[in-house]
């Protein structure tokens, strides 16, 4: 029985990404995407008449979008470690002792808490693509493309004038959808080149120990 030798691949050639560039994802077949990280509502804490203002507003977005877009929800475990190592940081510069008493006493209730408690932290994403290959063939169903999808037809590698050609198409679609979203009361932000290469990082290494995605911008907003 012959040998059969099983042949490794690097795992960029799984991948569809060819290059981030300007904050915006380029695939390896020519089209766009770009990477919004939206605020959060809790809807509990809205009166009935909010709710249904909200779930409205949210609608009539969705009924005017004349290109998909994709939402991702991204659920890992919150690592506390960096908020107890401030703590113990503080615990040692504190010169009064009751405020020391009261630290350690809270230092020891958080890690109790967050051992016996499944604590986790949620992002949430909004992938706005542009695919000139689709719209050029009609669009319609075929224009539904996700953020990770096949790459039969090889490698596309765009110039400079298409690439802006596209970004400002693309950025037109953004713009859609954050006056969309804001009339809901969420608000996003448009992740940079690092902040995308940061979060594809941990979506391929889930493994490893991570910190919270931070968007400074929405944040203070």
């Amino acid at each position: 029985m012959a040998d059969q030798k099983v042949k490794s691949q690097a795992t960029q050639e799984f991948v569809p990404i060819k290059e981030v560039r300007d904050g915006i994802v380029i695939l390896k077949d020519g089209s766009l995407r770009s990477l919004l990280m939206a605020s959060s509502i809790n809807l509990a804490l809205k009166s009935a008449d909010e709710q249904q203002a909200i779930i409205g507003q949210f609608q009539n977005f969705l009924n005017s979008l004349e290109f998909p877009v994709q939402f991702f929800i991204e659920s890992r475990d919150l690592d506390i470690r960096p908020y107890v190592a401030l703590l113990e940081e503080r615990y040692v510069l504190e010169l009064d002792d009751l405020m020391k008493i009261q630290i350690r006493e809270y230092i020891v209730f958080i890690k109790d808490f967050t051992e016996r408690a499944n604590i986790m932290t949620k992002n949430f994403f909004i992938v706005v693509p542009y695919d000139p290959a689709l719209i050029s063939r009609g669009g319609g169903l075929a224009a539904l493309s996700s953020l990770v999808s096949s790459n039969k037809g090889g490698t596309t590698t765009l110039t400079d004038e298409q690439f802006e050609q596209y970004r400002t198409q693309l950025e037109q679609r953004i713009s859609t959808v954050e006056q969309g979203l804001i009339r809901t009361g969420v608000r996003v932000v448009k992740l940079g080149t690092e902040e995308v290469i940061e979060l594809f990082y941990k979506l391929f290494n889930p493994g490893e120990l991570e910190k919270p995605l931070q968007i400074n911008q929405l944040a203070a907003a």
